[in-house]
C-alpha cells in the first residue's frame, strides 16, 4: 500500500488532522489500535477554546457543535462561599464551547466515513520505519494480515503510551514533567448541572469542579489521594464531599443521582522535545500531557493540528517545507504557554499533601487579587479560552 501520510491514532487529534489534509487533496491512512466503540467510549474533556471552535468550522465538521453545544461566556472560582466570575466575553470578547470530546469525534468519524478515508481499527504491532528518510513506511497487523504502507510522512496523534514518541531514539529527546501527588474522582450523572457555568472551587474542604456536557448531563469532580480507588467512593460520598466544597448557595439547591460513570485521573504536566524526527510528528498526548485544571488537553492537540497541517498541506502541494522544518518550535511556543496556565490554576486551586499554613492564605489571597482585579481576571479569561495560534 502507499498513501501520502499516515496517522497514527484515531481519536480526535488524528481524525482531525485526516480530515483537514483530506479536504486539501491529500490522501491519508489513519491507524487505530483500539475498536471505534472503545475510542467512542472514552470520556474526556468538554471546554471547547475560541480557536478550537474555529477549527472545527474549517473542517466542516461544525454543524452539531453550533446547535448543541453550550456556549460559556465566563466561569466561577471560588473560595468556600466567595465566588469570582470570570468574564470571558466581557473581557476577551469571546466564550469558550461546553462540547463533549466524545462528541467532537463522533462528528470527526461522521465526517471522515463520508469522505471515504480509511480507517482501520484493532490493529497490532504498528512499527514506523526510516522515518530519518525521505522514503519511511509503516508497517501493522489487521486481522492476522502483516501490512505494508509506504508514505510521504507520518503523524503520531496515538497519545502517550503509542508508539509514535519511542519511535524517536531517546538521545534524540528531552523530557519534562512534574507529577501532582493527587488525582481527580471524576462522575457522569444524567442531572441538571449545579450551575449554569463551570466553577472551579478552592475551599477548606478541598477543590472541586463542577462541569457539564449538555443541560441533563453533569460531569463532576473531586481531589483525591493518588492511593485511593474508585471502589472506596459510593455516590453518597461522593454527593457529600462535592457539596463540601462548593458554595453553599450552589451546594444546597444543586440535585443529585446515581453516578453513570466514575473514574480516577492522575494529574501530571509532561513535555517531549522535540515533535519531530525526520518526516515523523508528534501531536497531541503523543508528546505532552497538562493536567486538567485548565481545560487545555483536546485544545493543544488541536493548537498542533493547526500548525501540522499547514505544514504538510505545503510540503505536499507547494513544495515548500519551511512549514514542517518549524514545526516543533512553533508548536513548543504555545504548548509550554498552555503548560504554565495548566500549573498555574492547579497550583491556585489544590491542596498539597504535607503543605503549611502559608500556601494556604497565598490560595487565599489570590482569589481575593482575581476578585479585585480586572487586569488579573483579563490576563486568566486570554488564556482560558486559548491564546492565539
Amino acid at each position: 500500500m502507499k498513501t501520502q501520510v499516515v496517522i497514527i491514532g484515531g481519536g480526535p487529534s488524528g481524525l482531525l488532522l485526516s480530515q483537514l489534509l483530506n479536504r486539501a487533496g491529500i490522501e491519508t491512512l489513519v491507524l487505530e489500535r483500539a475498536s471505534r466503540d472503545r475510542v467512542l467510549s472514552r470520556i474526556r474533556a468538554g471546554v471547547l477554546e475560541a480557536g478550537t471552535v474555529q477549527m472545527l468550522r474549517e473542517a466542516g465538521v461544525a454543524e452539531r457543535m453550533e446547535r448543541e453545544g453550550i456556549p460559556h461566556a465566563g466561569c466561577y472560582l471560588t473560595d468556600d462561599d466567595l465566588m469570582v466570575r470570570i468574564n470571558f466575553e466581557g473581557l476577551t470578547g469571546s466564550p469558550v464551547m461546553v462540547y463533549g470530546q466524545t462528541e467532537v469525534t463522533v462528528d470527526l468519524y461522521a465526517a471522515q466515513d463520508a469522505m471515504g478515508t480509511t480507517i482501520v481499527h484493532d490493529v497490532e504491532d504498528v512499527v514506523i520505519n526510516d522515518a530519518d528518510s525521505t522514503a519511511p513506511f509503516v508497517e501493522y497487523t489487521s486481522a492476522g494480515k502483516r501490512i505494508r504502507v509506504d508514505c510521504d510522512y507520518v503523524a503520531g496523534c496515538d497519545g502517550f503510551h503509542g508508539v509514535s514518541r519511542p519511535t524517536i531514539p531517546a538521545e534524540k529527546r528531552r523530557e519534562f514533567e512534574r507529577v501532582y501527588p493527587f488525582g481527580w474522582l471524576g462522575v457522569l450523572s444524567r442531572t441538571p448541572p449545579a450551575h449554569h457555568e463551570l466553577i472551579y472551587a478552592n475551599s477548606s474542604n478541598g477543590f472541586a469542579l463542577a462541569s457539564m456536557r449538555n443541560e441533563n448531563l453533569s460531569r463532576y469532580y473531586v481531589q483525591v489521594s493518588l492511593t485511593d480507588k474508585v471502589e472506596n467512593w459510593s455516590d453518597e460520598r461522593f454527593w457529600d464531599k462535592l457539596q463540601s466544597c462548593l458554595p453553599s448557595e450552589v451546594a444546597n439547591t444543586m440535585i443529585t443521582g446515581p453516578s453513570i460513570e466514575k473514574s480516577i485521573a492522575p494529574l501530571r504536566s509532561y513535555v517531549n522535545e522535540p515533535l519531530r524526527w525526520g518526516r515523523l510528528f508528534l501531536v497531541g498526548d503523543a508528546t505532552h500531557i497538562v493536567p486538567p485544571t485548565g481545560a487545555k488537553g483536546l485544545n493543544l492537540a488541536v493548537s498542533d493540528v493547526f500548525y501540522l497541517h499547514q505544514a504538510l498541506i505545503d510540503a505536499l502541494k507547494n513544495h515548500d517545507e519551511t512549514g514542517i522544518d518549524g514545526y516543533s518550535e512553533r508548536a513548543l511556543k504555545r504548548i509550554w504557554k498552555a503548560m504554565r496556565f495548566s500549573w498555574q490554576m492547579t497550583s491556585m486551586l489544590h491542596q498539597f499533601e504535607g503543605e503549611d499554613s502559608f500556601a494556604a492564605q497565598m490560595r487565599k489571597a489570590t482569589l481575593a487579587h482575581l476578585a479585585q482585579s480586572e487586569t488579573a481576571r483579563r490576563e486568566l479569561a486570554e488564556n482560558y479560552i486559548g491564546l492565539p495560534f
